[in-house]
This record gives C-alpha cells, sequence and structure tokens, in this order.
C-alpha cells in the first residue's frame, strides 16, 4: 500500500474528454489519458485492501492493488508486467471495458472507486510508448497443430497463450481484415484499430499465423458481416490440425418482429457499424447506409445502441433518438444491497452527451412509409409489474423515423458455424462446453473446444479474453498432458 491515508486525502480524478462539437468531427478517440501525476494520485486511493474484491470482480482477475500500488511508485514497467499476468490486451480493455472491478472496489461503498481503468489505459499506453512490449515467442516448438476458428478477443487470447508455448497456430477469419467484433462492432472512437494491428504483428512475430477472408463452415445468412473469398470445411481442419478452437462472436442479432420491418432503412447495428469502420479504414463502399440529415430511431439501451447514436451523430443527423424497452433504471444504486457486483444504474455514455434524446419504457408497435422507405414509428408506452409487461392504454404515439437501428442485442452465436462441426449446443443456442473439471472447454467433439461467445453468449471483451486463455491452457493440456499456462 504506497500511501496509507491515500484514500482520504485524495477524490477520484477521471479521464478527460475531447468537447463534444470538436470530436463529432472525427472518428478518433477522444479520451485524455492521465498525466503521470494523476495516474499516482490514483494509485495512492488503493487501499490494498485484504480481500481485494476489484480481483474477484474482474473476469480476468487482474492483479489490481499491485499495480495500482507500482504506479504510485513510478515503476510502470513492473506494472506493466504484472499487467500482462492475467490480460493478453490491456489496451483492449482500459478502452472498452465497463470496468466490473470498479463497482467491486471496497472504495466505492461510500465514496467515489478508484479509477482502476483509467489507469489500466494509463500503463499499457506508457508500456506501447517505452517499446516494452515485446515478442514473446517459445524457447521451442511442441510440433503441434492449432486452428482457432476467429479473431475477436477470444481466439486473439487463446492463439496468443497457445504460440507462447510452442504451438503453430493459425487464426481464421472470415472478414477481410483481423479482429472480429474489436475491429467491426467498436467504432474507432471508442478504439482505433491501430490497437488491433500492433498485437497482429506481435503475435505474427511469436509464430500465430493468420488467413483473412476464410469462412470456416458453410454459407452465412445475408444480415451477418462476411467478406469471405474462401471457404474451409471442419473436416479439412480436423484432418490438418491437432486441435480446434471455436472463438467467433455471438453475431445473431435480436430482429423486431412488427408490422414494416421488411421497409428500406431498417437495419440491424451490425448492418450499420461495419460500414463506417471500413470506410474509415480506406475502403470504398457502394450505398453506405448514412444518418446524414435523417430522423434516427435507435431501438435498444446497450452500448451497441450508444455506439450507433455516436455515429449517427458523426454522420450528421437530424436527430436521433433512442428508445428501451425497459423502465428508466435509477441515478444512483443502491450499494449495501448489491455491493459488490455490477449495479443497474441510470448510464449516461459518451454518445448520449453528444446528442441524443433516450425514452425508456416504450415499445415499438409498428413501422409505416411510403413506396417501401420507412417514414415514421408507431410506438406505445409500457408499464412493468412482477416482471411482466403491459401497454398504457392510449398510450400510443408516432415519431418520425428516416433510419431506424436495430441494437436489441444479440441472441447467439451463428448456427451455421456450430451445425458445421456437428458439435452438441446448450438450450441457448451456444456451443455446449463446461469451465471446469476434466475437458474444460471442450464440445461433444474431442479435438474441438469453444470459448468466448461462442459458448458462453453474447458478453464483454474482457470476459472473451478470460476465455480464450482459460481455453488455451485446456487445449494445451489435451495436446501435451500438462500445462504452464495460468489458469
Amino acid at each position: 500500500m504506497g500511501k496509507v491515508t491515500g484514500f482520504l486525502e485524495f477524490e477520484r480524478l477521471n479521464e478527460g474528454y475531447e468537447a463534444p462539437k470538436a470530436r463529432l468531427k472525427h472518428y478518433k478517440e477522444f479520451v485524455v489519458r492521465l498525466s503521470d501525476g494523476d495516474a499516482k494520485i490514483q494509485g495512492a486511493r488503493c487501499m490494498d485492501c485484504g480481500i481485494p474484491f476489484c480481483n474477484n470482480g474482474c473476469p480476468v482477475n487482474n492483479i489490481i492493488p499491485d499495480w495500482n500500488d507500482l504506479v504510485y511508485h513510478g515503476n510502470y514497467r513492473q506494472a506493466l508486467d504484472t499487467l500482462h499476468q492475467t490480460n493478453n490486451f490491456p489496451e483492449f480493455t482500459g478502452r472498452i471495458c465497463p470496468a466490473p472491478c470498479e463497482a467491486a472496489c471496497t472504495l466505492g461503498i461510500n465514496n467515489d472507486p478508484v479509477g482502476i481503468k483509467s489507469i489500466e489505459h494509463f500503463i499499457i499506453d506508457k508500456g506501447w510508448e517505452n517499446g516494452w512490449v515485446t515478442p514473446q515467442p517459445a524457447a521451442a516448438k511442441t510440433g503441434k497443430k492449432v486452428a482457432v476458428v476467429g479473431s475477436g478477443p477470444a481466439g486473439l487470447a487463446a492463439a496468443q497463450q497457445l504460440a507462447r508455448v510452442g504451438h503453430d497456430v493459425t487464426v481464421f477469419e472470415k472478414n477481410d481484415r483481423v479482429g472480429g467484433l474489436l475491429r467491426y462492432g467498436i467504432p474507432d472512437f471508442k478504439m482505433e484499430k491501430s490497437h488491433i494491428d500492433r498485437r497482429v504483428e506481435q503475435m505474427k512475430a511469436e509464430g500465430v499465423t493468420f488467413r483473412t477472408g476464410v469462412l470456416v463452415g458453410k454459407e452465412f445468412p445475408a444480415n451477418i458481416t462476411n467478406w469471405a473469398k474462401e471457404t474451409i470445411s471442419p473436416e479439412q481442419l480436423d484432418k490438418e490440425f491437432d486441435a480446434v478452437v471455436i472463438a467467433g462472436g455471438a453475431e445473431n442479432p435480436r430482429d423486431l418482429p412488427v408490422p414494416g420491418r421488411e421497409l428500406k432503412g431498417v437495419h440491424f447495428a451490425m448492418e450499420f457499424l461495419p460500414q463506417q469502420n471500413k470506410v474509415n479504414a480506406g475502403d470504398k463502399l457502394k450505398d453506405q447506409i448514412m444518418a446524414t440529415g435523417k430522423h434516427v430511431v435507435v431501438i435498444g439501451g446497450g452500448d451497441t445502441g450508444s455506439d450507433c447514436v455516436g455515429t449517427s451523430n458523426r454522420h450528421g443527423a437530424a436527430q436521433v433518438t433512442q428508445f428501451e424497452l425497459m423502465p428508466t433504471p435509477p441515478e444512483k444504486e443502491n450499494k449495501p444491497l448489491v455491493w459488490p457486483y455490477w449495479p443497474y444504474k441510470l448510464r449516461t455514455s459518451s454518445s448520449h452527451d453528444e446528442g441524443c434524446e433516450r425514452d425508456w419504457a416504450v415499445t415499438t408497435k409498428r413501422l409505416e412509409g411510403k413506396n417501401g422507405k420507412v417514414e415514421k414509428l408507431i410506438a406505445a408506452r409500457v408499464e412493468w409489474k412482477d416482471g411482466k409487461m403491459t401497454e398504457v392504454p392510449g398510450s400510443e404515439f408516432e415519431i418520425k423515423a428516416d433510419l431506424v437501428l436495430l441494437a436489441m442485442g444479440f441472441v447467439s452465436p451463428v448456427a451455421q458455424v456450430l451445425d458445421a462441426f456437428g458439435v452438441e449446443k446448450d438450450v441457448r443456442g451456444n456451443a455446449k462446453a463446461n469451465t471446469d473439471g476434466e475437458g474444460c472447454y471442450q464440445t461433444s467433439k474431442p479435438k474441438v473446444f469453444a470459448a468466448g461467445d461462442m459458448r458462453r453468449g453474447q458478453s464483454l471483451v474482457v470476459w472473451a479474453i478470460r476465455e480464450g486463455r482459460q481455453c488455451a491452457r485446456a487445449v494445451d493440456e489435451f495436446l501435451m498432458g500438462s500445462s504452464v499456462l495460468p489458469r
């Protein structure tokens, strides 16, 4: 514990933001990293609890008190090494993780929690700036070959861990660039893709082979982003590799079965967001979905909906409205009731601050338009009682809508991938695999493992990294009989 009275002396310091009017003119990141002095103050606020609830609140079990103390003392290199012990990609989580660790911070019981996420962001950026993040190739090769299907955070974490213990790893990605939903699901203003690119270069130096534009399985549904140029069958992978890890994302979106759904101008969020990321990367697209000058309605109040809001504002939308089916959350959580778990409370994102009308307890009844193009959305108020929803009589209203974006979450991984491998699925349509005991992360097919969204369904980037790391250990044990990789 660097400063015994730090939590009494210092207030929480949040990272700064570029002003909304300025950041709406570009797609770059706009968060201002903590200075060395501010990072030291935040590290000093950590109480180095006897039971570090932050460690348990973090899905990858980051050793948070240790690197908080190291930052306080200015030992940034050692702080980076400590951070990398549990997290392969802290530059991802330091930018887009919602920070469940902070919700579990003991100081947060009656005060503002330690700014753990901002310190993580500070540490990894320091590491890259000083050249401390370098390839870690294996000392010896095992002669075993592993295929990883999907290059999102779960696939990348699994691939890196397996390569570092000497396996020959090939990552297959259906899209034209590596990164999965990190690449095409997260807007650049939240995480620039250069962070992915330099990790890919590191992993290539560690021996990982990347094959993009390769679809494993058969045809994908039309609503799934797919720029594959060639296909490879699971049977081919089974023949060429000693083990296979299925680590794709949950890309099957929840639809809106209402009259008018077929009208032009109604799109899934994952039809809208990837296009802008491709344009930012320099690609030329025909018929890009644009919000410029339009009245945009975003249906869904989560992170994906927020990303649609921020992108629509950067397009120059005339008006952006976001509807959520659930009632308005409380502004403050009941800490004695929920701590150290993730609290249910009102959250306002940076995209909302840029301009957005938000409304809760609203259901969409139908969409209407002319000449096959959406023009308005008919909605109604709802009430929730005992977990059941009922429409409020006489509450129907309409709103102008030139573009409707569906951001209501994802119900499961793409079924075609799991069906192609012939693995058993759970009741939610995910690959069935346990996370404990013998054969953990192993599917009903002996050589086939599953991790991340493919196994647990839609989840956080930090959970994907955790599962990728743990799955890598399970694969290593399967191939070698034992493993030195961390559990």
